[in-house]
């Protein structure tokens, strides 16, 4: 994948505590730091987004439909 540079601004104490990190060597630099921290926000923000959506679904119903498919298919499959 490719990557970009761009410029951002943290608040001196974020600074700080990534440069603790870097020096602490838990991680290789700031720049990965970062680049970990938006990932697993990302990541979140998307299962947020899934939760949200999987909550609006009405279980029976799911359910409901689901069944009345493997019904039919069941009914299509050869004896064995």
């Amino acid at each position: 994948m490719s990557k970009s540079k761009i410029a951002i601004t943290l608040e001196e104490k974020y600074i700080k505590e990534l440069d603790h990190l870097v020096e602490s060597r838990h991680y290789q630099s700031r720049s990965q730091a970062i680049q970990e921290a938006v990932e697993e926000k990302l990541q979140r923000i998307k299962r947020v987004r899934l939760s949200r959506e999987c909550a609006k679904l009405d279980p029976s119903f799911e359910k409901a439909i689901a069944e009345e498919g493997i019904t039919e298919d069941m009914n299509e499959w050869p004896e064995y």
